[in-house]
C-alpha cells in the first residue's frame, strides 16, 4: 500500500535524522547442518509428542478440584494421551529437530546472552528469518523472543509513526492510527493495542466477531486516514478461520494496512505450510504476518513477516523486540531444523488435515481446523468434563474465563500428527456426554481417502 510505504518512510527518516535507527550486527557461526534426516512416515518418536505422565500428586490435585478424589484414583497411573497442546506437526519430538539443538549447544552453549540489538542476533538467526520470509511471501522478517512480543512490537511501531509525524508533541486525534480488532484477536494484539491507547497513539474499533459487514460499517463511519485491521488468522478458542476473502475486498475498498497473527496456520495451512493466508490465496494482500515457533513449529519465538521498511521501523521502535534478550543459539538451530522438516515430511499436514475430517465424522461436529472447541458451559461443567477424559486418560485441560466469556466454558482439544486414528476414537468414545447424538460412524480408512 503506497500510503502506508510513505507513512514508514517518513517516520525511518526521522528516526534517521535523530540517529535512532537500529540494525542487528550477525555474529559469525558455523552454518547448522543443510540437510537433517527426514522420513517418509511416522517414527517411534513421534509419540512422545502426545504421550505424557503426571506424577499421582499432580492427579489427585486436579481431580480434587471438585472433590471428586477417592481410593479408585489410586488405580489411575498417569500416563495420558496429550489432546490440549499446540504441536500440530509432531516436530518438537523429531530427531532433526533434537539434534540440531544438541549439536548448537555443545559447540556454543547457549550463544551469546543479550538483546538482538546488542550481541544476540548470530547467522543462526538471520538464516531463520530468511526460511520464514520465504514460507511466508515476504521481503524480510524479524525473529523475536515469543509470539506475544512480536504482537506487541508490531503495536508498538504502528504507534510510534503518529508520534514520529508529530514531532515533540502528542498527536492530534485526526493524526493517530485507527486500529480495527476482531473482538477476538489475541491477549498480546489486545495489550499492545491498549498500549497505544494509553499513549494516545490510536483510536481502537472493535468489530464483532468475524462480522465483515459491521467491519465495513465502522471503516466507512471513520474519517482517520491510516487505518490497520489486525486479526487471528485461526482463532485459538474457537477454532474458526477470519474471512479472508471479505478481508481483502474491503482492503481494496479503504486501502487498510492488514496486520494477521497466523500463530495457529503457520506450517499447518496451505499446501507449503505457508499458513492461513497461503491456505485463502491472499498472500500478497497480508501487509504483515506475525506468527509463534512454539506451535506447530514444535520449538520457541515468534516472527514477524513483513517489507524490509517495516523490519527497520519494528526492530528501532518495537519495544518488547530492543528489550528483549534474543532466542538462544540451540533454540534457533532447533527452528531451522523443523522448518526444514516441514518442507520435506509434507504428509504431516496431511495427517493433520486428515485427523480433522475423522473426527468430524465420527462426531458430526462442524469443525474446520485442528482447533476443536466443545463448549460446556458453566465453569463446574468444564472442570466435571476435564476430570472424566482425566480418568479416561486423556490431558485436555478446561477452559474457563477470563480466558472465555462467562457459561462459555469449553474443552479445547487439539489434533496433532503425532495422534493416532486409535487415540482420536478413543476420545469421541470418551467425550460422548459432550457432544451432539452419533450417528453412523465413518471408518478412518474411508475418511483418509477424501
Amino acid at each position: 500500500m503506497a500510503q502506508w510505504d510513505a507513512l514508514v518512510d517518513a517516520a525511518l527518516a526521522r528516526l534517521e535524522a535523530r540517529s535512532l535507527l537500529r540494525a542487528t550486527r550477525p555474529i559469525a557461526l558455523a552454518p547448522p547442518p543443510a540437510a537433517p534426516e527426514t522420513f517418509a512416515g511416522p517414527g517411534p518418536w513421534d509419540r512422545a509428542a502426545v504421550e505424557i505422565r503426571l506424577d499421582h500428586g499432580t492427579l489427585h490435585q486436579w481431580l480434587a478440584e471438585g472433590g471428586e478424589a477417592g481410593e479408585q484414583e489410586e488405580k489411575l497411573d498417569g500416563n495420558l494421551i496429550l489432546f490440549s497442546g499446540n504441536d500440530y506437526m509432531g516436530l518438537s519430538s523429531h530427531p532433526a529437530v533434537r539434534e540440531a539443538a544438541v549439536k548448537a549447544a555443545q559447540e556454543y552453549g547457549m550463544g551469546p546472552r543479550g538483546s538482538a540489538l546488542i550481541c544476540g542476533y548470530t547467522t543462526y538467526h538471520k538464516l531463520v528469518e530468511e526460511s520464514l520470509a520465504e514460507l511466508k511471501k515476504k521481503e524480510d522478517c524479524l525473529l523475536c523472543p515469543t509470539g506475544f512480543s512480536a504482537n506487541m512490537a508490531v503495536m508498538t511501531a504502528l504507534g510510534s509513526i503518529s508520534s514520529l509525524l508529530a514531532v515533540g508533541r502528542k498527536p492530534a486525534e485526526d493524526e493517530r492510527i485507527a486500529i480495527f480488532s476482531d473482538a477476538l484477536n489475541h491477549a498480546s494484539i489486545i495489550d499492545g493495542i491498549r498500549l497505544l491507547e494509553r499513549q494516545q497513539e490510536a483510536l481502537v474499533f472493535v468489530y464483532k466477531h468475524c462480522d465483515m459487514s459491521h467491519l465495513d460499517f465502522l471503516l466507512s463511519s471513520c474519517s482517520m486516514e491510516k487505518k490497520v485491521v489486525v486479526t487471528d488468522s485461526l482463532f485459538s478458542m474457537d477454532g474458526d478461520f477470519a474471512p479472508f476473502p471479505e478481508l481483502v475486498k474491503l482492503r481494496i475498498k479503504y486501502g487498510f494496512l492488514l496486520v494477521i497473527d497466523d500463530a495457529h496456520g503457520t506450517l499447518v495451512c496451505g499446501e507449503n505450510g505457508g499458513g492461513a493466508a497461503e491456505l485463502f490465496d491472499c498472500e500478497n494482500d497480508i501487509d504483515i504476518s506475525v506468527g509463534t515457533l512454539s506451535k506447530a513449529a514444535g520449538c520457541q519465538g515468534g516472527f514477524i513477516a513483513c517489507s524490509t521498511r517495516w523490519k527497520s521501523l519494528i526492530q528501532s521502535r518495537g519495544r518488547s523486540f530492543i528489550f528483549s534478550t534474543a532466542l538462544p543459539v540451540p533454540v534457533v538451530a532447533s527452528v531451522h531444523a523443523a522448518l526444514y522438516v516441514s518442507r520435506k515430511e509434507v504428509w504431516r499436514r496431511s495427517v493433520v488435515w486428515r485427523h480433522v475430517q475423522y473426527f468430524a465424522s465420527l462426531t458430526k461436529v462442524d469443525i474446520t481446523s485442528p482447533i476443536i472447541s466443545i463448549v460446556v458451559g458453566s465453569e463446574q461443567a468444564a472442570l466435571r468434563a476435564g476430570r472424566h477424559l482425566l480418568r479416561s486418560g486423556f490431558h485436555v485441560t478446561p477452559i474457563r474465563p477470563p480466558t472465555v466469556p462467562p457459561n462459555s466454558c469449553r474443552l479445547r482439544i487439539t489434533l496433532s500428527a503425532s495422534h493416532s486414528s486409535d487415540d482420536i476414537k478413543r476420545l469421541v468414545d470418551a467425550l460422548t456426554p459432550w457432544l451432539p447424538d452419533k450417528h453412523a460412524e465413518q471408518s478412518y480408512a474411508a475418511v483418509s481417502k477424501l
